[in-house]
């Protein structure tokens, strides 16, 4: 573990030696960008730091409604609504089908955001549509997650194949995708849409590929309606405006640091001598491994990546190299050049 006295950009000092940070979930390297940054100092003055209330309030600021409207058109749902966190607004689904009309149901390796912890994770997609295919009763709600970090999911979701998704309701976190993915990083709504569930709702939270404290819920207008009435969602205190209204505001930044960000993994994995060793989507800028040499490896040589064990000290370990839009040409460079001398990698070298 490392402690830093400043928010990580694409380099870390850590103990006065400064390290190439491949780390985190700040994929479009927004939280350390100039003109982002002052978009939202801007809005701070206009918004303040906070907003002390519910929604449900007598008062109301547009922004909160404007945002949403732009968030629905960019991913392509009907309806949307933001939320202050992407694990309060996980849990706000979460919280709306647990009741008897509905049998929830985990797919393996689905976020903590989305369940408590009595519920059941699948360990297998073969367990899962067997008990799916049993159930009789009530409307299913499968949870699942669009980037795993296990290659499951994202981009084809080949597994929905085998499930009955007419009588299926579809609840997909797609935290690690909205902002990243998609079309102009829409996420993956538009396309679990196409596959024609029961309903869709897609949560997620804004604060990796937007940058910003927020959650957000999408669905059809009836099921966002509905949720807006539940005393989870007016009790809960709202995202900051500000937030918001900078989400909006930096729309072109955002497009601009999204091709950014494609050029850089299209250059690693072009520059990358055995890509296998990694666990990846396509177009996404994560890669995993479960190989703790490699990691101490890349430390050696200057460079830290995700390296913890997530979400609890006893569950597995996660590695994982990130690639963001702040990585400059010669970044990604030096760690092929790097990761290509790994004796495992390269056994020439062992």
């Amino acid at each position: 573990m490392f402690t830093i006295d400043e928010f990580p950009d694409r380099t870390i000092s850590v103990s006065g030696k400064e390290y190439l940070y491949f780390g985190g979930t700040s994929y479009l390297g927004l939280q350390t960008n100039a003109e982002f940054q002052s978009l939202f100092i801007n809005n701070i003055k206009k918004y303040g730091t906070a907003y002390s209330a519910s929604r449900k309030s007598n008062i109301k600021i547009s922004i909160f409604d404007e945002v949403d409207t732009h968030l629905a058109k960019l991913v392509g749902s009907e309806s949307c609504i933001t939320m202050s966190s992407g694990y309060l607004a996980g849990q706000l689904v979460c919280d709306y089908f647990s009741n008897t009309d509905h049998q929830l149901f985990y797919a393996p390796n689905t976020h903590s955001a989305l369940h408590r912890n009595q519920q059941e994770v699948f360990k297998s997609w073969t367990a899962l549509e067997n008990a799916i295919k049993k159930n009789t009763n009530k409307i299913a709600v499968l949870f699942l997650d669009s980037i795993d970090f296990h290659g499951d999911n994202y981009p084809d979701y080949r597994f929905l194949d085998n499930l009955p998704l007419k009588d299926i309701i579809l609840v997909v976190d797609d935290s690690h995708g909205i902002a990243i993915t998609g079309k102009n990083g829409g996420g993956s709504f538009r396309f679990l849409q196409s596959l024609q569930p029961k309903e869709l709702l897609i949560s997620c939270s804004l604060g990796k590929g937007f940058g910003i404290q927020a959650g957000a819920v999408f669905g059809n207008s009836k099921r966002i309606y509905q949720l807006k009435q539940t005393p989870f969602f007016g009790g809960a205190s709202p995202a900051t405006p500000a937030s918001l209204a900078t989400l909006k505001d930096a729309e072109e930044l955002i497009n601009l640091k999204r091709a950014q960000l494609q050029k850089n993994t299209v250059l690693f994995l072009s520059k990358l001598s055995t890509p296998s060793i990694f666990v990846f989507a396509e177009g996404h800028p994560s890669f995993n491994f479960q190989n703790e040499s490699l990691a101490t490896y890349l430390e050696e040589n200057g460079i830290i990546v995700t390296n913890f064990r997530y979400p609890t000290e006893k569950d597995s370990l996660m590695s994982r190299i990130v690639l963001s839009a702040s990585h400059t040409k010669q970044d990604i460079l030096s760690l092929c050049y790097i990761l290509n001398s790994f004796p495992t990698i390269n056994p020439k070298l062992a």
